[in-house]
């Protein structure tokens, strides 16, 4: 290479063009994090733990999230994940988690002399009350929702019938029977899969209300994770391996972004190869604490 041609290189360097890459632009969503419900369950569990409430547990994880529920039980809570265990505990204090439980499960609390305290998201307790009025006009009721989830189970429990759970649109058979049905939604699932199952419903012979109870903060979560991973050249989607809403903000971003992680933590990142892109999105499902967001947020600002 002559001088010259040296020269040119460096001053095209000096100057910023061709050879300097351009920052990489970084998005957040304003949605991202812990919702009102979550937040509520969580500083519960806390304030009883400071008021020096023992023994203290959780009726399952008080939500679904890895870190917290860790940090919690090293503070001294005991987490029952069934009936039996609760019948073998020493009374004290229990937490309803913030996806709620059956009818059963919060009357057998009660006769065994623990104190309860119920940190149910008022989300999930409307969905309870709606039931248990449809079924009182005689109706039967539909839950659409993951069947395994412990917000669907808990729905499930304050039927008096058994209700139709329906996951998928390939769960929905023509329907015979003459007799009024009663919808209602998980909380954290897709919108769009809630519409397109219910307009199903209503070709395939049911008689059927609706009411959409999927909450307006799962709503504007997806709507906004939607919006960012369509523009972006990788997106990043925080959340507990358990999170049923997480999981669905993947499915979302995944859609319009294939170069879509989903993460618990900054450190899986650097474990799945990431590598600077020209905008990357992060958003961060409802279980999220805002500290692993922004220990996110600093490690992919330290690959600009």
């Amino acid at each position: 290479m002559n001088d010259a041609a040296a020269e040119n290189i460096t001053a095209a360097a000096l100057s910023g063009t061709d050879t300097e890459r351009e920052p990489m632009q970084v998005i957040t969503a304003e949605t991202a994090g812990f919702c009102f419900g979550v937040e509520r369950a969580v500083s519960l569990v806390w304030d009883l733990l400071k008021s020096g409430r023992q023994p203290l547990y959780t009726y399952g994880p008080i939500i679904h999230n890895e870190t917290v529920v860790g940090e919690l039980e090293e503070a001294g809570v005991r987490i029952l994940n069934s009936l039996d265990e609760l019948e073998q505990a020493e009374p004290g204090t229990v937490v309803i988690r913030s996806h709620g439980v059956t009818r059963a499960e919060q009357e057998r609390m009660e006769q065994l002399g623990h104190s309860v305290a119920d940190a149910t998201c008022p989300f999930v307790k409307k969905i309870h009350r709606l039931v248990q009025e449809s079924e009182e006009r005689g109706e039967q009721v539909i839950i659409v929702g993951d069947p395994a989830h412990p917000e669907v189970q808990g729905i499930r429990g304050w039927c008096r019938d058994e209700p139709l759970i329906i996951a998928d649109e390939t769960d929905i058979i023509t329907n015979t029977a003459e007799k009024r049905y009663f919808a209602v939604s998980q909380t954290t699932f897709n919108l769009q899969k809630f519409e397109k199952i219910v307009a199903k419903l209503k070709k395939s012979g049911y008689d059927i209300s609706v009411v959409n109870t999927i909450c307006n903060a799962t709503q504007r979560r997806q709507s906004e994770a939607e919006a960012i991973a369509a523009k972006v050249d990788a997106m990043i989607v925080i959340g507990g391996s358990q999170s049923s809403n997480t999981r669905k903000l993947c499915e979302i971003c995944r859609a319009n972004c294939a170069k879509t992680y989903y993460i618990q933590s900054a450190n899986d990142l650097g474990n799945l190869g990431f590598t600077p892109v020209r905008s990357v999105g992060i958003t961060a499902g409802a279980s999220t604490p805002k500290k692993i967001i922004e220990e996110v947020q600093s490690y992919v600002r330290s690959k600009l």
